[in-house]
């Protein structure tokens, strides 16, 4: 994934316009960027636990 390519091409998009091909990338990688987030989000809370008050410690539930 590239955050260089992405922030080029907002800036770009803003100053002077995208041809479509750059607006087809620029879609593309905002949406490998997204899936990266959620993907990385899912993992943290996937292996997050919430401890009671016994102390016995509960995964999240999805």
């Amino acid at each position: 994934m590239d955050v260089e390519r992405i922030n080029y091409l907002a800036r770009k998009q803003k100053a002077e316009g995208l041809t479509k091909e750059e607006e087809a990338e620029q879609k593309r990688l905002r949406r490998e960027y997204i899936d990266s987030v959620v993907g990385n989000l899912r993992a943290q809370l996937d292996n997050s636990y919430v401890l009671d008050e016994n102390g016995k410690k509960s995964p999240l539930k999805k």
